[in-house]
């Protein structure tokens, strides 16, 4: 195990205790109940960084980055982001916003060269001229209509479900048309503006939208939730939706660098987390499920921009999630407090523990742990 800590931070931290700041467990702490919830669920590896008043105060990595290699994972050790590249995106897109370059609420379709059906991967939205009312903010709000991802479709094909801004309803899909229009439309490249843009601004110098060879000797594989071991997937083509390569230091640093509100204007960085489409679903997935629950609406779980928000004693909270069935990561943000924990696994297993290990190191929140992972 290697972990970072300024002890300096942690200390002013705690110097400045008060109901409305309550104090962190301190690093020590931290360490020992992080490594006691992995070993009740044989967690194979976990890195955490916690983030208080928009300061990095502590980063920490345990148990494995490969177990038949004996390989420690480390704070700089390649992780997987999987869907935490989601809400990275969303603040690139702002600051394209902030440039005067782009509009949430344009239809994206205006932007492109050709109609949207014309390009060959949305051959499968000719005849359905709803593809002509999606928004950028349906995109970041997840209410365009469509599944997840079209494999899940029966017969693999895109199709809307909804209308785009009817409801909630979580799609990577969203996200590649995006990607599509900056590329197609903006003649931007989508790597090399989240790499100038974001990865070089917070110094994320072990951070790609794709596979770099360098990652090899220090590379974090994945573990299912039965334990079954699988490599590292070398994701060569830059995904929107998720090929974000990372280590928990280089996110305790992004995320340190957006809750202070870098890189974007104070209206944007407002806009990022703001209350913007109530979600009114029982679970996050499956994605198209219409049971709805009255826990969502009582803390006013909702849509941001690539994030979730709700209210809580604290004031506002936000958080996103990334998982495949070898990967569980989260970021929980309480907004007031500037106040963060990142949780990075390369064992699905971390889940499990999840929910305990987050309210160890921020106490009682209104966390919908209920819609987040628990499938209806």
């Amino acid at each position: 195990m290697r972990f970072l800590l300024s002890v300096a931070a942690l200390l002013l931290s705690a110097c400045a205790s008060s109901p409305d700041r309550p104090a962190l467990p301190s690093a020590a702490a931290i360490d020992a109940e992080a490594q006691r919830l992995m070993a009740s669920q044989d967690v194979r590896g976990m890195a955490i960084a916690v983030i208080d008043d928009g300061q990095v105060v502590h980063v920490a990595a345990y148990g494995h980055a490969n177990v038949a290699e004996n390989r420690a994972l480390q704070t700089d050790t390649v992780m997987y982001g999987a869907s935490l590249t989601k809400a990275a995106f969303a603040y690139m897109v702002l600051q394209l916003v902030d440039e005067g370059r782009f509009d949430l609420d344009r239809p994206m379709h205006q932007y492109l060269p050709r109609p949207l059906p014309e390009y060959e991967d949305y051959a499968d939205l000719a005849g359905d001229e709803r593809w002509r009312q999606l928004t950028a903010r349906h995109v970041l709000n997840h209410t365009t209509g469509f599944a997840n991802f079209r494999w899940l479709e029966e017969d693999q094909k895109l199709r809307f479900h909804f209308d785009p801004g009817a409801r909630y309803g979580y799609s990577g899909e969203g996200f590649y048309i995006l990607q599509l229009v900056l590329e197609q439309g903006l003649g931007l490249d989508v790597g090399a503006e989240m790499q100038t843009r974001v990865f070089d601004r917070f110094a994320m110098t072990r951070t790609s939208m794709q596979w770099r060879a360098d990652f090899r000797p220090n590379l974090a594989d994945g573990y299912g939730i039965d334990g079954g071991f699988e490599p590292h997937d070398e994701r060569s083509n830059v995904s929107a939706a998720g090929s974000m390569d990372t280590t928990i230091a280089d996110q305790a640093r992004m995320w340190a660098g957006i809750v202070r509100g870098e890189g974007l204007s104070p209206a944007s960085r407002a806009e990022l987390v703001r209350a913007q489409f109530p979600i009114l679903s029982a679970h996050q997935f499956p994605t198209l499920r219409t049971e709805t629950d009255p826990r969502g609406p009582a803390i006013n779980l909702s849509a941001g921009l690539g994030l979730v928000t709700f209210n809580d004693a604290s004031g506002p909270m936000w958080f996103k999630g990334g998982h495949n069935d070898f990967t569980g990561n989260t970021l929980i943000c309480q907004e007031a407090r500037r106040r963060c924990i990142v949780l990075l696994a390369n064992s699905v297993r971390a889940e499990l523990i999840y929910p305990e290990m987050v309210r160890f190191v921020l106490g009682e929140t209104a966390m919908p742990w209920w819609w987040e992972y628990n499938p209806g």
